[in-house]
Formats: structure tokens, C-alpha cells, sequence
């Protein structure tokens, strides 16, 4: 695989055959960014389960506390008062069947999250099979099926993000951009980490950090002590 240079120069600025703790590997991070642009910063975690099991799935949703530092279009369905409440919340879109008909017919994605109330979700099941290849099918462990649209709403544009396994047990997080400094992206990094170390389930076995790794856009990956993460 083709390197640019900038890639190159960053990685030799990491130790390939040490394991970092987090601030530290959030410096190398920082230094290790070329780009132009303000990088997302993401973590990769491979975790000791296996999804093909229901037992063993770990998805969830947790508030950054420093936020993602991405503008997230929400579009929400909602009906009666819960429409002007989801828009008095933040919400860039909210309404009924007519949003389903833009996003069936259309082919519509100028949004980031979807929120559905309970009483919606038999409207957004009909486009199911258009938001799930995309990851935008509402969830309740997700919360993103709620009755409170309110909450739902100010917690998304707060920095709540969403981590679920992919089909090789890895969870793949944004937690902020470069620009937010050592500080600001630990502590995003370690309440992420807190409620994946909570969300275990009881039906694994064995080490359930694997690898944990954090980089940026553009640059090369950290890798972290996984041990020192679960004290």
C-alpha cells in the first residue's frame, strides 16, 4: 500500500513496539498530524466477543463531555407537539410520512442521525431496509427511538455518539478533532472507554480489551496498553 510522505514522517514519530497510555498517545497524535485540516481523532477497540452471537453484542451510546467538534444534522420523526418541540431542541429536520416519502423517492440524506418516538416507528421501518445499510436506523439502546425528542436531540448536538461492533468485533469511535488538545480528547476517550468497559457482557470469556489503538484522519495509529484501561 502507497504512503504519501506526511504519513511517513508521522510515523516515525511512534514507537511501533510500545504500548502508550492515553495521554501520551494523544500527544503522539497531535504531533503526528499533517493535515490541512482539523482531523477527527478516532479509536479502534477490538474486543474479546463474538457478534455472531445476540449474547455477545456490545452497542451503545455515550455524551462526550468535550463533544465530537462535527456539526450533526439530526432529522427526527415525530408528530403532534413532539415536531415543534424536536426543532425548538435543535433538530435541522422533523415531521412524518412526508420526510419518509422525500428519503424513499428522493434519495434524501442531508442528515447525520435519525430520531424516531415510539409512535413513528412503524412509518421508519417501511424505509428500514434505506437507512440500515447507511447506520441510520433509529434504536432505543442507541436512543435514538425515545418519547422525549427534547433530550434525545440536545444529547446528539452535546456530542453523543454511538458505538456499536462491526462484523470484526471492532468498535470505531470518532472522539473530537486534533484542535482539542491532550486534555479534551483523554477525557472524551476515557468516558468512551468507561461505558464500553461497563456495556461487557456477561456471556464473555476471556481478555475483553484486545487492542485499542487512537489516530488521526491522515495519520497512523497509537497503540494503548489495554491492561491499564480496565484498572
Amino acid at each position: 500500500m502507497h504512503r504519501g510522505k506526511n504519513y511517513i514522517e508521522s510515523a516515525k514519530l511512534i514507537d511501533r513496539s510500545k504500548l502508550y497510555d492515553a495521554a501520551e498517545a494523544f500527544d503522539v497524535v497531535i504531533k503526528a498530524s499533517k493535515a490541512k485540516f482539523d482531523e477527527t481523532v478516532e479509536a479502534h477497540i477490538k474486543l474479546g466477543v463474538d457478534s455472531r452471537h445476540a449474547d455477545q453484542q456490545v452497542r451503545g451510546a455515550v455524551v462526550l463531555p468535550n463533544g465530537t467538534g462535527k456539526k450533526v444534522r439530526v432529522l427526527v420523526f415525530a408528530k403532534g407537539d413532539n415536531v415543534q418541540a424536536a426543532l425548538d431542541a435543535g433538530a435541522d429536520f422533523a415531521g412524518g410520512e412526508e420526510l419518509a416519502t422525500k428519503i424513499q423517492c428522493e434519495n434524501w440524506f442531508d442528515f447525520d442521525v435519525v430520531v424516531a418516538t415510539p409512535d413513528m416507528m412503524g412509518i421508519v421501518g417501511r424505509i428500514g431496509r434505506i437507512l440500515g445499510p447507511k447506520g441510520l436506523m433509529p434504536n432505543p439502546k442507541a436512543g435514538t427511538v425515545s418519547p422525549d425528542v427534547k433530550k434525545a436531540v440536545e444529547d446528539i448536538k452535546a456530542g453523543k455518539i454511538e458505538y456499536r461492533l462491526d462484523k470484526t468485533n471492532i468498535i470505531h469511535c470518532p472522539i473530537g478533532k486534533v484542535s482539542f488538545g491532550v486534555e479534551k480528547l483523554s477525557q472524551n476517550f476515557q468516558t468512551l472507554m468507561a461505558a464500553i468497559i461497563k456495556a461487557k457482557p456477561a456471556a464473555a470469556k476471556g481478555q475483553y480489551l484486545r487492542s485499542v489503538s487512537v489516530a488521526s484522519t491522515m495519520g497512523p495509529g497509537v497503540k494503548l496498553n489495554p491492561v491499564k484501561l480496565t484498572d
